[in-house]
């Protein structure tokens, strides 16, 4: 099972940007063959998609409230995907995780937007934007 690690969060001032990482940590493993999705939770609030990006196809997809704001991306390692945030708003402001699932031909694009099909989580990295 792989095991991932974030990092990258820190405090920024509106309009700043941000790049996130998540690593998977355990020796040897990769995010081949992984769906791996970024989550965020702000105070009192609910998990919220951020977006994902697929093995099968390289294809990423992002949440309405990031959308032209925030990129996904694999790094040239296979077992890094980065999540770079331009442009950060207030309401930004959140824990974020990375999460990871292996991918199978059953499952609809849309399955990746939900958190339920994760199976592997970090631990999360806060986010802070102020004005």
């Amino acid at each position: 099972q792989v095991q991932l690690v974030e990092s990258g969060g820190g405090s920024v001032q509106e309009g700043g940007s941000l790049r996130l990482s998540c690593t998977a940590s355990t020796s040897g493993r990769t995010f081949s063959y992984y769906a791996v999705g970024w989550f965020r939770q702000a105070p009192g609030k609910g998990r919220e998609f951020v977006g994902v990006i697929r093995w099968t196809n390289d294809n990423t997809y992002d949440g309405d409230s990031v959308k032209g704001r925030f990129t996904i991306a694999r790094g040239n390692a296979k077992n890094m995907v980065y999540l770079q945030m331009n442009n950060l708003k207030r309401e930004d402001t959140a824990v974020y995780y990375c999460a990871a699932v292996r991918e199978y031909t059953y499952f609809s694009t849309d399955s990746y937007f939900a958190e339920a099909i994760y199976n592997v989580w970090g631990q999360g990295t806060q986010v802070t934007v102020s004005s």
